[in-house]
Formats: C-alpha cells, sequence, structure tokens
C-alpha cells in the first residue's frame, strides 16, 4: 500500500484531465492548499473537484474488503469516509461546490457529475470514450 500515490494517479487525476482536455474544460487548478486539499479547483466558479478511490473512499462498485488485517481496513475506510463528508460540509459553508467523483466514474469516462456542476455545456454525451 506504501505504493499508491496520492497525487498524480493515472487512473483518477491524470484521466481526468484527459477528459478536461476532450471537452476544452478551462480555469481549474491542481495542488490547492484549499481545506481537504481537493484535487482540482475552480477558483472562478469555486468549485472543488475530489477524485476518490474506489477502494480508500469506501465505494461498493467492487466490494473489495481485504482479509488481512480487516479491522483496520474497515476503521481507516470509515474515518476516510467521516473526514470526506466534514471537508464537503465545510467547503460547502464557505460557499463552495464540492463534487466529489469515484474512480470508476473516471475510468468510465461518466461525466454527468461535471455537467451538473456546470463545467460542459450540455452538448456532450455524458460519457466520453476518447478521453
Amino acid at each position: 500500500m506504501k505504493a499508491v500515490k496520492s497525487k498524480g494517479n493515472r487512473s483518477t487525476e491524470i484521466k481526468l484531465i484527459e477528459i478536461f482536455k476532450f471537452h476544452h474544460v478551462t480555469g481549474w487548478r491542481r495542488n490547492s492548499n484549499l481545506v481537504g486539499h481537493p484535487d482540482f479547483i475552480f477558483p472562478k466558479n469555486q468549485i472543488a473537484i475530489f477524485t476518490d478511490g474506489c477502494f480508500w473512499h469506501g465505494h461498493n462498485c467492487r466490494n473489495v474488503n481485504p482479509s488481512d488485517n480487516a479491522e483496520y481496513w474497515q476503521n481507516k475506510i470509515k474515518r476516510n469516509k467521516a473526514r470526506d463528508k466534514a471537508i464537503t460540509k465545510e467547503l460547502t459553508q464557505k460557499g463552495w461546490k464540492v463534487v466529489r467523483i469515484w474512480e470508476c466514474e473516471i475510468k468510465k469516462g461518466k461525466v454527468q457529475k461535471l455537467k451538473a456542476a456546470g463545467l460542459f455545456s450540455g452538448k456532450e454525451s455524458g460519457t466520453t470514450k476518447n478521453a
């Protein structure tokens, strides 16, 4: 687990950059010092985007439950979910729109949450196979 990077992850952040470029989305910034350290922010629109890994943030798309040290991992994921909820609440109270995108959604090119946040014009199909 030491090899898992918190930044520059190919399956989440780098793939999302490709999606942004494909859809000509501009105005995003990375490496923000905003609370919770969003993966991307759109300062002009006050939109914070978090790319959440399915395992680390407890998404049930794969139902992966480690058998080694199971109690530790259950508690770890539970803490991550609680932290995610608290950060979302804090940013929302500060006037930011928070978008959390699951790793599996990014891999499949699903962009509905980005469209709902107003980042795409609406002419796009909702998925992109080229990005």
